[in-house]
């Protein structure tokens, strides 16, 4: 018979996207580098609907906008 509680240990890293991303993808860039454009490119939204819920994605999944 099992415990009644069972865990798993989860281990956190902290995404930094560092800003200004990459304005544009380029050919050669990685998937790294296009998922940094990406998020990047949210992170720096003037609209205040779309900054809300990138910041709600964002904490929930350890992703911290940095500028340079």
């Amino acid at each position: 018979m099992g415990t009644s509680i069972d865990y798993q240990k989860v281990m956190n890293e902290i995404v930094w996207v560092n800003l200004p991303g990459p304005a544009e993808p380029t050919a050669g860039m990685s998937g790294g580098e296009l998922l940094h454009g990406f998020l990047a490119e949210l992170g720096t939204s003037e609209i205040p609907e779309i900054k809300k819920f990138v910041g709600e994605l964002s904490y929930r999944w350890n992703v911290h906008f940095r500028t340079k």
